[in-house]
């Protein structure tokens, strides 16, 4: 899967506070992690829209994981509407781990 955006500035402001969102079973942020699929900005209305997965379709902490997510996005963008939409295709592999999150990891 490739990350997809229509904003290369806007995403990197994005991935700058999304680095302090983890998933606490892994102990890996979300952006190394491979988790954001995708952020789509628009400006009328403002509106974030990002598109993530979880590492398994029944994560015990996805609630949390997109709430902190969402939170995260509000902070970079304030006054923006913020939407989180979950997807579980494709699902999630070891192969979306970056290679700083690979290192992380010890592997």
């Amino acid at each position: 899967m490739n990350f997809r955006t229509n904003n290369e500035e806007k995403t990197e402001k994005a991935f700058e506070g999304l680095r302090f969102v983890d998933d606490p079973e892994v102990g890996l942020n979300v952006v190394d992690l491979g988790l954001i699929y995708g952020l789509d900005f628009e400006d009328g209305p403002k509106r974030v829209t990002c598109l993530m997965t979880f590492t398994t379709e029944f994560c015990p902490m996805g609630e949390s994981i997109q709430a902190n997510v969402t939170e995260s996005l509000k902070m970079s963008f304030p006054g923006e509407e913020v939407v989180v939409n979950i997807t579980f295709d494709p699902p999630w592999s070891w192969d979306m781990i970056s290679d700083a999150g690979r290192e992380f990891l010890g592997g």
